[in-house]
Parts: C-alpha cells; structure tokens; sequence
C-alpha cells in the first residue's frame, strides 16, 4: 500500500487515496489529482449508500471522490445534505441536483446556470424543488439565454411574454416558447413553418387537431 502511494502513475495513487481503510490523515498525505470529470464511482460508498455511518464518513472526508460519491445518495440525513450543499465542488452540486429529492433550490439552480443545456441542467430543472413562480419577472429580460429560457417554466407568464420569447434570439428560448401551450395560435402556426422551433410547435398541446393532421401528412406518418 505505502509503495502503491507514491507510484509514479497518478490513476494508482488515485485509487489508493480512496480506500476505506485509509484514515484522511493517510489520505492527505498521498499526492493525487482528481478529473473535474470523475463521477466518483467508489465500490465501498457505492455498496453503503443508505448506510448513515458510511455516508458521514464520504461526507465529511477531504477528499473530493469520496463526498462525489456520497452525493449520489438519496438517503443523506438533512445534516449531510446542508453540508454538500456548501461544498465547493461542482460536481458534488451535480450529483446532489440529479439524486437527493430535498436539494436545496441554490443548488438546483446553480447547476442549471453552470450546465446550460445538458442532460444534468435538464435533471435539474425536472427537480421536484426546482424553482417556477417568478422566474418571468427575474429572467425574461435576462442576458443570458440560459435564464430567458427559464421564465417560460413560470405559470405567471402570460401570452404576450411567451409569444414574444419565442421570436427570441436564442434557438433553445424559441424552441422553449413554442412548445409552451399559453403561445398564441397564429404565432403557434406560424412557428410550425419555421425550422428550429417546428418540432417544439408541433409537440405543443395547444395545438388544434387540424394542424396537428397536417403536421403528421407532411411527416408521412399515417392516418
């Protein structure tokens, strides 16, 4: 184990820092690099996932594979939970967004923010505390076209502002705006003409029966 701790190869010294035997005085004493792109797949956490004993020990450990792991856990006591939240890894905020049903809305948020348009962003924003009413007011108007598209989720938002966002100049707000049913009719027609919002236009449960028809003749799909 000592000899396996200063090899040369990074991976061999990674995989030695996470065994469960280790104290983190051990731990932090071996000299190791950890991917922004390690999902923290660690056999022992993994197999104790709704053990408190071994989730206080992933949660609270330095290292950040070891807390990795532990925010795939649904089953963090409320304790652990407010402490991953604090952590300043961002994947830990990922794991926690897609598989604890309490994260807070920061994080959820954050995620989204950070991720954009990502299988994860989209996890976060199907979250069940994942934030609705007044993002209009916040972010209809916002810079960035992450946050536009967000307010098309709030039940506050009316015809005009949804019509408005789908003539916005980001394709993902557009797409957003044309699948939302409060999206007027003619605009709802109209975008079925348009090439990157027609398949949004054409999911849109508003629309009418007869178009819905004409959309599915133009796709060959039959009657």
């Amino acid at each position: 184990m000592d000899r396996l701790a200063v090899d040369p190869d990074n991976d061999v010294r990674l995989a030695v820092s996470f065994r469960p035997e280790l104290t983190e005085a051990r731990r932090a004493a071996i000299d190791f690099t950890v991917s922004p792109l390690d999902r923290g797949d660690v056999d022992w956490v993994t197999a104790g996932i709704a053990d408190q004993g071994v989730l206080h020990r992933a949660a609270t450990s330095t290292h950040p594979l070891l807390r990795r792991a532990a925010a795939r856990s649904p089953h963090l006591s409320p304790e652990l939970l407010r402490l991953l939240a604090e952590d300043t890894d961002a994947v830990v905020h990922t794991h926690l967004a897609i598989h604890h049903p309490d994260t807070p809305q920061e994080v959820l948020m954050s995620v989204y923010a950070r991720l954009g348009g990502t299988f994860s962003a989209w996890m976060a924003t199907g979250h069940p505390r994942f934030p609705r009413e007044g993002l209009a007011a916040r972010y209809a108007d916002h810079p960035n076209a992450i946050y536009r598209q967000l307010a098309v989720r709030d039940p506050a938002a009316g015809p005009d502002l949804i019509e408005r966002l789908s003539h916005d100049p980001d394709v993902r707000t557009r797409q957003a705006a044309a699948s939302d049913p409060r999206l007027p009719l003619p605009r709802l027609v109209e975008a079925l003409a348009l090439p990157e919002p027609a398949s949004s236009a054409g999911a849109n449960p508003a629309l009418p029966p007869g178009e819905m028809a004409v959309v599915m003749d133009e796709a060959g799909v039959p009657a």
